[in-house]
């Protein structure tokens, strides 16, 4: 891959690691922000999570991700354990996966999920599994297809079933952000039907880092799929009057409005370097929600595009429990 194309990749979504390292760059925590916090075992779904799985047909989707390290991650431990808070699923971004560690440190939701173990939840109640290939050499290929917003909505249906929940909370990060969102609404895309909204089944939907209203990196790279104005980013063409040609999924994704869930917010930084120009899209920020209910704002390092979403963590927590933004 040319240091061209590796430079359009990262500012498309995709994930800056070494050669062969499927993984985003972890972001370093202080030891004041790990003070407390257990150590996350991302040995994958438990047994007991599994076994439910494949009795209810769940198979086929192979949400455990055995084949990788640290490729989900949430389960009862027996049948008999309860559960105190809504459980929460978590959707990864472009290149990423659900959780685990490399040599720069906690990855995908590693951080996050023990901000929400410290504070009182269980593994019962946090659930995240990979919804691509987590291999960086892919990313540009990632659009928003039907297969990974088809996941992505199974495993929010199966964590319903499973735990039995009336509602869950949802908390996404950068193309997680709009392949979560598409998965509430439904409906049918390109000629595959995903069943009715499920705004009513989800108290709490958290936006991190999103891109909802493309990405103008995209000029640069129309070639990749991800950027396509199909079912890419492409932000579309400004003339004098109105902009024009955004991604026909973002399109069709913003004409509607509050159908995330009860309570809508966004979490995004100006420092987000994946974004870039401060996050501005024609002069609208694109990790803001349409209709969102609240917005919580960083304005410079070291909230990039991956800390922002580590050291946001208490942030999700308030938001998911308290329906606050501090």
């Amino acid at each position: 891959m040319s240091p061209i194309v590796r430079t359009l990749l990262v500012c498309t979504f995709l994930v800056a690691s070494p050669p062969g390292v499927a993984e985003s760059p972890g972001c370093p925590l202080s030891a004041e922000m790990l003070a407390g916090t257990p150590e996350l075992n991302a040995g994958g779904l438990s047994p007991h999570f599994r076994a439910w799985l494949a009795d209810q047909g769940y198979d086929p989707f192979h949400f455990a991700r055995g084949d990788l390290e640290g490729g989900s991650f949430g389960g009862r431990q027996s049948a008999g354990q309860a559960l105190r808070h809504q459980p929460v699923v978590f959707v990864h971004g472009n290149s990423d996966r659900a959780a685990g560690e490399n040599s720069q440190g906690p990855i995908g939701w590693t951080a996050v999920i023990r901000q929400f173990l410290a504070a009182g939840y269980t593994p019962a109640e946090l659930y995240a599994t990979t919804w691509g290939p987590a291999d960086p050499e892919e990313a540009g290929n990632q659009v928003h297809s039907a297969d990974h917003v088809q996941r992505i909505r199974s495993f929010m249906e199966a964590v319903l079933a499973y735990t039995g929940a009336e509602r869950l909370d949802v908390v996404s990060h950068s193309m997680g952000v709009t392949l979560a969102r598409r998965a509430i609404l439904g409906g049918n895309l390109v000629g595959h039907e995903l069943g009715p909204p499920l705004t009513e089944r989800v108290d709490t939907f958290v936006g991190i880092a999103g891109a909802n209203r493309g990405l103008t990196a995209c000029f640069f790279a129309r070639h990749l799929p991800t950027c396509s104005d199909r079912d890419g980013f492409f932000p579309g063409d400004a003339s004098v009057w109105s902009v024009t040609g955004l991604s026909h999924f973002l399109r069709a994704l913003n004409s509607q409005s509050g159908f995330e869930g009860t309570h809508v917010y966004s979490i995004w930084s100006r420092a987000d370097q994946l974004i870039g120009l401060g996050g501005l899209v024609y002069g609208k920020y694109t990790s803001r929600i349409p209709g969102q209910d609240g917005e919580k704002v960083y304005d410079s390092d070291p909230y990039g595009h991956f800390c922002v979403r580590d050291l946001s963590a208490r942030v999700q927590l308030e938001m998911v429990r308290d329906h606050q933004v501090p």
